[in-house]
């Protein structure tokens, strides 16, 4: 049995009436459930013919296009997000005062208003007639935002010393920036940027407000125009469409961790050349070791001076 500073481990006792509180919560949660079932079967939600819905090819091809702008609006905004948290970081942490005060109020003015106010605003005000645009630039900025936050954790986490050994050798502030800093930033917050590239494709759903034509709005059009036995099939729409958001991110978290694993993978490092013999001067391995010449292994060389290991001019 194990403790910390910040864990006691439980006794005897207390594993016992832990055990008995799972158990009780786990068939509390099993009650409920079986219960939220019960209800809907006798309410007709469950019956077959709501889920025969699915297998017209009409609503099968809205749900694949409905996949489609999904994951473009996602990779525009994905890859809009990355590039201006990359900017927007560097930005905060740079020496001029007034790009350093811009970056700041840009971070916290944004970060500080809800994403469906920003989409709204930018669709209303700029985007009308290009709904796809206008959900991919909200969320570029929201998620810009948060990744640059996430980058400068990850840059102000790098030792001081790598940096200024970087400046030692003359490289420039761009230059320590790209080639030390920020690489293992990227790989130190890997997870947390992957995380938040769920949060953006999750966040998709909101175009709803702008009518764009993702997930979400397509479920909603599905679930009001088509009837059922007098009802309109809004729990098998729901899980319909809940079950392909949960099958994207589960994609998308392994495609992240896959990448993890094969970037602990990669060989990094640099390779050290092997030493070139100078004529008349030995190498380390000429030098003789403890015990190969006089007292404490320093034995003097062939017309040399006692443990210098090279000969006399």
């Amino acid at each position: 049995m194990s403790a910390s500073v910040l864990y006691d481990a439980p006794g005897p006792k207390a594993v016992v009436r832990n055990r008995i509180y799972a158990v009780v919560g786990s068939l509390a949660i099993v009650a409920l459930i079986a219960a939220s079932i019960m209800r809907l079967a006798d309410k007709g939600h469950l019956a077959p013919e709501m889920w025969d819905i699915f297998n017209y090819s009409g609503i099968r091809q809205n749900i694949a296009d409905a996949v489609l702008a999904t994951l473009k609006a996602f990779g525009l905004a994905a890859v809009g997000s990355l590039v201006l948290g990359v900017l927007l970081a560097v930005g905060r942490l740079s020496d001029h005062q007034p790009v350093r005060w811009v970056a700041t109020t840009f971070i916290e003015l944004f970060r500080s208003l809800p994403l469906l106010i920003t989409i709204y605003a930018i669709w209303v005000g700029f985007l009308t007639d290009y709904s796809m645009w206008a959900l991919a630039a909200g969320l570029s900025v929201y998620n810009g935002c948060v990744q640059a936050e996430v980058l400068r954790a990850g840059i102000n986490s790098v030792p001081k010393g790598q940096s200024e050994a970087a400046y030692a050798l003359g490289m420039s502030k761009t230059q320590v920036m790209t080639s030390v800093l920020m690489p293992q930033a990227i790989r130190s917050m890997l997870p947390t940027i992957i995380s938040q590239l769920v949060v953006t494709l999750k966040d998709t759903s909101l175009g709803f407000i702008i009518l764009y034509p993702e997930l979400l709005q397509t479920a909603r059009l599905i679930a009001s125009n088509t009837q059922v036995n007098g009802q309109y099939p809004y729990v098998s729409t729901i899980v319909v469409i809940g079950t392909i958001y949960i099958a994207m991110c589960l994609l998308l978290s392994a495609l992240a961790t896959w990448i993890e694993k094969r970037g602990r993978r990669a060989k990094t490092g640099i390779k050290v050349a092997p030493g070139v013999q100078t004529a008349g001067i030995p190498t380390v391995e000429d030098i003789p070791g403890p015990g190969a010449g006089g007292a404490g292994g320093a034995g003097p060389t062939d017309g040399g001076t006692a443990g210098a290991g090279v000969t006399k001019d």
